[in-house]
């Protein structure tokens, strides 16, 4: 655990102290240039696939991005909101922790990185580490790898972003701290002008509940593909449950 990080990690999130570590943590770790090798890569989706009868590569990535960012974004988003510390998340300055069935369990980071200036309060400033520096790189050589599109990972990372929001807020954080992680959300073009990845990830449509009464559906805008392999359905707030016959054959 990295001490700095240490009041983060209290209560559900107490399973997470281990999941941002430094040099001394004594698990073995591969660095991202031999993870996003092809050959390597192919291995670690191939281990983690077996998992499963199906043997739709892109459907194994998208499932194995869920895994990595359930992972990655709690300690990621309370070290950013909470404690305001800004990690180094760049691919040359990470390592990935791996168990036997090749899930993500933990990252190993070159340093414990700094506090934000106090006049940093720009989301995509705060966020660049996770957006620019590390899930940019790591979901376009996944993407190129296996046909499947960025924007599923990115779709999967936004539906995580956007609940996790939502749970940090119901276990009573400050909605001002949570505030530059919503405004993240919710802004169409980062400030060059190009395309916010995680622009609106979910929306909630009105529907009718089994009784009849009025409620809103969370939605995701883009599918995640679990449903290429034969043993899975539809996740419960996938934008093709609606409309089953979008569901390519």
């Amino acid at each position: 655990m990295i001490d700095v990080l240490a009041p983060l990690f209290r209560g559900d999130f107490e399973a997470y102290r281990d999941v941002l570590v430094l040099a001394d943590d004594p698990r073995p770790a591969t660095v991202y240039d031999e993870l996003l090798a092809p050959d390597a890569f192919a291995e670690l989706q191939r281990r983690f696939g077996q998992r499963y009868s199906g043997d739709d590569r892109r459907a194994w990535v998208s499932l194995w991005a869920k895994h990595y960012i359930v992972k990655l974004l709690p300690p990621v988003m309370g070290a950013t909101l909470l404690l305001r510390w800004r990690l180094p998340l760049g691919l040359a300055d990470t390592a990935l922790l791996l168990d036997e069935g090749a899930l993500p369990q933990g990252f190993r980071l070159s340093d414990k990185g700094a506090p934000f200036a106090a006049d940093v309060n720009e989301p995509f400033e705060l966020f660049a580490g996770l957006l620019d520096d590390h899930l940019q790189p790591l979901f376009q050589a996944m993407a190129s790898q296996t046909r499947l599109s960025p924007k599923v990972l990115w779709s999967n990372a936004g539906n995580y972003f956007e609940n996790l929001l939502n749970l940090m807020a119901k276990a009573g954080m400050p909605a001002e701290r949570l505030a530059p992680g919503r405004a993240l959300l919710e802004t169409k073009t980062r400030p060059d002008g190009t395309r916010n990845p995680l622009f609106q990830p979910v929306r909630y449509l009105p529907v009718d509940d089994a009784s009849g009464q009025p409620t809103l559906r969370r939605e995701r805008k883009v599918c995640c593909v679990r449903y290429l392999l034969p043993e899975l359905e539809l996740c419960g707030n996938c934008p093709l449950k609606a409309n089953p016959a979008r569901v390519p054959a």
